[in-house]
């Protein structure tokens, strides 16, 4: 199972990337979302976990796009909110082709159960 992580926020897309490679997932990360879709182009992912909030490209169009563009990868949408509120920026997401979301701060545990779930889909 191939996971790509997409945050800006460098610290827990390394802490994140740890975690599941210790439950034997490969991992990649990027904090950057445009160089992420070029990742993804060159070998597609079964799963991508993105912020919502990023410079550059928002979450919401990176859903849009790998909706459209990979329809067997899934995603896992995260979001502390922001100056926005988490709750709707996650609705949005889920409405967009999101499989799960997950406000921040992330939950490990549902984490790790919605990648379970996909994992078998």
């Amino acid at each position: 199972m191939r996971i790509l992580i997409i945050d800006d926020d460098k610290e827990l897309i390394a802490l994140l990337k740890k975690i599941l490679e210790e439950d034997g997932y490969n991992v990649e990360i990027s904090d950057k979302p445009m160089e992420a879709l070029s990742i993804q182009k060159m070998n597609p992912f079964d799963i991508i976990i993105t912020d919502i909030l990023m410079p550059e490209m928002d979450g919401l169009e990176l859903i849009l796009y790998i909706k459209d563009k990979y329809k067997e990868t899934k995603i896992i949408a995260i979001s502390g909110g922001g100056y926005f509120n988490a709750k709707d920026l996650l609705i949005m997401a889920k409405a967009l082709g999101a499989d799960f979301v997950i406000k921040k701060p992330i939950n490990f545990s549902i984490l790790k159960s919605h990648i379970n779930s996909l994992s078998v889909i």
